[in-house]
């Protein structure tokens, strides 16, 4: 991850996860004093004016269309975007029967960044709360055949421009765009990933559609988008 973002990661060691949930800690990559920090912080943004932590539904993702203009996220896209890393995600396409899970990744393999906002909430007492939103736009051609929207992603070319403060809105709105339809791909992969204590690499391993799928843990996964 140093290596294909150039962050400074000391202190850092992070394991392999594959079942991320929303309100868990994923690593982000914001700009600290002119230079690349990764950092751990909630998914699920609680914004700065919030009188106690959402009890609701967590806020994990801000649309492009609104992202500027909502009063959740519109100060923290204007001077705290950051870049949300990952090999892959998951998606559910929603059927008349069960809902099937595809594990979305690149084509080309690898790691990838997501464009995200983050916030810094703090209580009367106690310890403060550093949280982030993934920006979505609608989905291109390739995932619009599971889902109408998709992850923006931040093309390495860009990522200073993304994460600067100083950059004006007419050189970051025209990157939450849809990525090119060749650059991920989808597989489809067993409804374990539903339940939040499974997390391990068996969980995107191709899996059988065709075949009537297990029951799903109603309090498991969210869908990304």
């Amino acid at each position: 991850m140093e290596r294909l973002f150039t962050f400074d990661g000391h202190g850092l060691n992070l394991p392999p996860r594959y079942n991320v949930a929303p309100t868990q800690d994923v690593p982000i990559i914001r700009r600290e004093e002119g230079e690349r920090r990764l950092a751990m912080v909630r998914w699920g943004l609680v914004p700065s004016w919030s009188k106690e932590l959402p009890k609701s539904k967590p806020l994990i993702n801000a649309r492009s269309e609104t992202v500027a203009e909502k009063p959740s996220f519109r100060s923290a896209y204007g001077s705290r975007r950051c870049l949300v890393m990952a090999d892959g995600f998951y998606e559910w396409k929603r059927s008349e029967k069960t809902p099937l899970p595809f594990y979305v990744s690149p084509a080309a393999g690898g790691m990838f960044a997501m464009a995200g906002v983050w916030e810094r909430w703090q209580p009367k007492q106690g310890d403060g709360v550093e949280s982030v939103a993934i920006i979505t736009t609608s989905a291109n051609e390739t995932l619009s055949a599971i889902h109408h929207r998709m992850p923006v992603v931040i093309d390495p070319d860009n990522m200073d421009d993304w994460l600067s403060a100083d950059s004006d809105r007419e050189v970051v709105d025209p990157l939450l765009k849809p990525a090119p339809n060749d650059f991920f791909v989808m597989t489809p992969v067993s409804v374990a990933v539903n339940k939040i204590a499974n997390d391990g690499p068996e969980l995107i391993e191709p899996a059988d559609h065709t075949k009537p799928p297990e029951a799903a843990s109603k309090s498991g996964q969210l869908s990304l988008l």
